[in-house]
């Protein structure tokens, strides 16, 4: 495993991006946790970055609510044993139309950057996209209900690992309260439960 060193001098690096104009400062970043599970959000909403942690509001709270049920591990277990990363890691600001603002292609790009890099230093076994946007930086674009509920063999420039999709747990959303999605998200639940590197992070 790494040291938690060059991970600081990672999130350090991050924390200073000034590659997107358009989107809203501050960088959002998780904790230096060198673990073998990466998960991968979407974009900071607009709590996130005065709170000073991803996944810090609603969307969150559902998140930490599958896992405390599936794993059984507190909001502060799971920021504890998983590096939190994201395709974008700054806010995007609001959609006129209403919404978050979906971020754009080269925006997406620059940040990827930050991705590969944490894949270099992890080197992660186990991939948790979370969302439509972060799942379609792993794989081909499909219905969530072909996707979700399964795990996925994956190559991310280069770097080998298993990817279990979870979709977005916004309130805004009720694919994930209604079937087939219900039934579908506890199956992928179950997966990440049994995977090994959440039994070596319990025992760690």
């Amino acid at each position: 495993m790494i040291a938690d060193s060059a991970l600081q001098t990672h999130l350090a690096a991050l924390r200073a991006c000034e590659r997107c104009p358009q989107m809203q400062k501050p960088v959002v970043v998780g904790r230096a946790m060198a673990s073998r599970i990466l998960l991968v959000g979407q974009a900071p909403g607009d709590k996130e970055p005065q709170l000073g942690r991803p996944f810090a509001w609603t969307a969150g709270k559902t998140l930490f609510k599958w896992f405390a049920a599936s794993l059984g591990w507190s909001e502060a277990e799971v920021r504890e044993r998983i590096y939190f990363a994201a395709v974008c890691r700054c806010f995007p600001g609001k959609n006129p139309k209403g919404g978050d603002r979906v971020p754009a292609t080269d925006e997406i790009g620059n940040c990827s950057h930050w991705l590969k890099r944490e894949f270099e230093l992890l080197r992660p076994t186990l991939v948790l996209p979370v969302g439509k946007l972060a799942i379609t930086q792993f794989l081909p674009v499909a219905p969530l209900k072909d996707i979700i509920g399964q795990s996925f063999s994956i190559n991310y420039r280069g770097h080998r690992a298993d990817c279990v999709p979870l979709p977005h747990p916004s309130g805004a959303s009720t694919w994930h309260r209604m079937e087939p999605g219900k039934t579908l998200l506890e199956q992928a639940l179950r997966l990440v439960a049994n995977r090994p590197e959440v039994k070596i992070s319990v025992s760690s």
